[in-house]
């Protein structure tokens, strides 16, 4: 997305009957760009996603001085590592706009194209991310700038590596196979998408070119699950003999310590939820430029690699991160909890969700053990998560859990307020109870259905 088209929309936009300039809102659903940020409970939201993932420390502080000056102060890393700024006022996001052009952050035209988080650092890479992405937005800009596109569609490069991206569903990947050759696949993570071509750069390129060209003839809002297989064949036509093999759709590792070859140290660290105040993440980047970090890069996950560190400056850039609400370690609780931004952030949102995580972790840890995420949703929109989940939704009423769902479904059991604690600790002790050994937590809860869980929940 364009700065100064973003900050030109707001000056021409239309008056409302007040005399007022009116903006751009998007639906819920669509991306929240700048040009067209999305009415929330607490304002405006805006999501956007530097070039490449990556900031040095001053333009990730300047970004973060901004959200104070002109939103509430909080940021988000979704789980893609995209950031979000909460709380804007139609009046303030030209002025965002403006600091962000000031901070030199640049935010490319089109969709977010997700690379790599370590691209060019990452010493088992197989080849470079970041100029694929630049060849694929310079060589398609047309395309990728259409407006018959779906405003939330999303394109992966995967450079390959020790922090690749199989783990990150996308509607069009294209994955590094060597240093010359690359595979596109549409619809899909590491291991499930479907490969249509491969092929050296300007061979997948042309590929994606043809998907974007079929994804504008369906018209806006159709993703790459809706292109028809015919119709995709007959572009393809040597799609079915395509010899690769499908990575695995492990995590990425990102909290904790790593080591590059040159002998810095990269640290992952994760705002807890994936939220963070502007005043902590201020504090933390200072921190870590006076410990010799250099550089932000963006990650799935919630989270954020510093760069640059030298590794006897870790062990305090830990304690001080856990200080100002940031994890540093992998295999924390937080890591499989979805959590919004709640009651006290969000107008729309009917319980705090980050204190009733916190309740969650401590009285019931037969829930993390990996297996599931756990989404809780101030209401029903659902915004933190967007995939089936066990959620717990809230209402006036009180709480909705639902299973395996989004925040939207029709709750499985409906708990009233005063009783959610009493729920976590039956559900939790419904599962030590009926969990078999080395059963999982997502196993045990499918194999008691929504019905054997009604009942754990409504026993005194």
């Amino acid at each position: 997305m364009s700065i100064k088209a973003a900050k030109a929309s707001d000056r021409t936009g239309e008056a409302d009957r007040h005399g007022r300039p009116t903006m751009e809102m998007r639906r819920r659903g669509a991306c929240p760009a700048l040009a067209a940020p999305m009415s929330t409970g607490d304002g405006l939201l805006v999501r956007l996603r530097p070039a490449g993932g990556a900031l040095t420390l001053s333009q990730f502080a300047n970004l973060a001085r901004a959200a104070a000056a002109h939103g509430n102060g909080i940021l988000e890393i979704t789980g893609r590592g995209n950031l979000q700024i909460r709380g804007l006022r139609a009046e303030t996001v030209g002025q965002l706009a403006a600091d962000i052009d000031a901070a030199g952050i640049i935010v490319p035209d089109g969709p977010a194209i997700e690379t790599s988080p370590l691209h060019g650092i990452d010493p088992e890479e197989i080849s470079d991310a970041a100029a694929m992405e630049m060849a694929l937005r310079s060589t398609l800009h047309d395309l990728l700038t259409s407006p018959r596109l779906a405003p939330k569609l999303s394109l992966v490069v995967d450079g390959g590596g020790t922090f690749g991206l199989s783990a990150v569903s996308a509607d069009i990947r294209v994955v590094a196979q060597s240093h010359t050759d690359w595979l596109v696949a549409i619809n899909g993570d590491g291991e499930t998408a479907m490969p249509v071509a491969i092929g050296p750069a300007e061979a997948a390129i042309s590929a994606v070119g043809e998907i974007l060209s079929l994804l504008a003839t369906l018209g806006q809002g159709r993703r790459a699950r809706d292109i028809d297989p015919a119709l995709l064949r007959a572009r393809f036509p040597a799609m079915d003999g395509i010899q690769f093999n499908p990575s695995c759709a492990a995590g990425i590792k990102l909290a904790g310590t790593h080591r590059l070859e040159d002998g810095k140290i990269i640290l992952g660290v994760r705002p807890e939820f994936g939220q963070m105040r502007a005043s902590d993440l201020i504090a933390l980047l200072d921190l870590a430029k006076a410990r010799g970090a250099i550089a932000i890069r963006l990650a799935p996950g919630r989270g954020f690699f510093l760069i640059g560190l030298s590794a006897d400056t870790v062990p305090a850039m830990q304690v001080a991160a856990v200080g100002h609400g940031f994890s540093t370690e992998p295999g924390e609780n937080t890591e499989h909890i979805a959590a919004c931004a709640g009651a006290g952030a969000c107008g729309s949102a009917f319980y705090e969700t980050r204190t009733l995580a916190r309740r969650l972790i401590a009285a019931a840890p037969a829930l993390f053990d990996g297996s599931l995420t756990l989404h809780l949703s101030g209401c029903a929109k659902g915004c933190a998560h967007a995939r089936p989940a066990l959620t717990l939704t809230g209402s006036a009423e009180g709480y909705g859990l639902i299973l395996n769902g989004l925040a939207a479904d029709q709750p499985d059991e409906r708990i009233a307020g005063g009783r959610i604690d009493f729920a976590i600790e039956r559900l939790a002790r419904s599962i030590e109870d009926n969990k078999d050994a080395g059963e999982s937590t997502t196993a045990c809860l499918t194999r008691l259905g929504a019905t054997g869980v009604s009942k754990a929940l409504r026993q005194e």
